[in-house]
């Protein structure tokens, strides 16, 4: 959807266009999901601001992400996670997706909740699910601190669907910046069992192979 108006001034425009592209698409990180993917924690970049437009899927909230993105890629890692702007406290987002962290042993979906993190389609999808599933699920603020208590985590979006996510490091947290702090979550190297149901199940509702009984899918002529 783009203002395609005869405007050239910084206003909204007065007429728009809606284009549907559909084409097939890989994994949308390496490997997909039969390895779980390590981050990183971003700090010194925000993704947004606390009273922006980061909870609306417009370009602009990309653009934040494109040079902490290739930064962090050039460091290894193919995924990074942004915490809140104003108190650097809380958990986000992914640079592209919805964070997701299971907790087995209270049997909970714990996702943030916050003006800057965008309403994902497939998070709130999965959220049905995984409440289907008999797992408590919890929309909140999320503290970095938690991270210690995840089994699972996982990034959830269009394109990446349900990506397990390993690992994510917290750079340089000694005095002198030479200590990493690393949050690993089940085992790292393996996909874990509810990340497997949750994709399993949504994207078999997706290709017709489960029954949509929740209304989702539409046939579009």
């Amino acid at each position: 959807l783009f203002g395609s108006g005869a405007r050239i001034g910084l206003q909204p425009a007065d007429e728009y266009t809606f284009i549907l592209m559909v084409l097939p698409v890989g994994d949308y990180y390496k490997g997909g999901l039969n390895k779980p993917v390590d981050g990183v924690i971003i700090t010194d970049y925000d993704r947004a601001a606390p009273r922006g437009v980061g909870d609306v899927k417009v370009a602009g909230n990309y653009a934040a992400d494109l040079l902490p993105n290739m930064i962090s890629k050039k460091k290894g890692y193919p995924i990074s996670l942004y915490l809140d702007a104003a108190t650097q406290t809380s958990v986000e987002e992914f640079s592209t997706s919805n964070f997701v962290g299971i907790d087995s042993t209270n049997n909970a979906y714990v996702t943030p909740k916050s003006r800057s993190v965008l309403p994902s389609i497939t998070n709130k999808s999965l959220m049905t699910i995984a409440e289907d599933e008999g797992l408590k699920v919890e929309a909140r603020d999320v503290s970095i601190v938690e991270l210690e208590s995840f089994d699972e985590v996982l990034a959830v979006g269009t394109a990446v669907v349900v990506t397990p996510v390993g690992s994510v490091t917290m750079e340089g947290q000694a005095e002198d910046g030479s200590e990493d702090k690393k949050y690993s979550f089940g085992n790292s190297e393996e996909v874990g069992p509810i990340t497997r149901k949750l994709y399993d199940r949504v994207r078999a509702i997706q290709n017709g192979e489960e029954e949509d009984k929740y209304g989702w899918n539409f046939k579009v002529e």
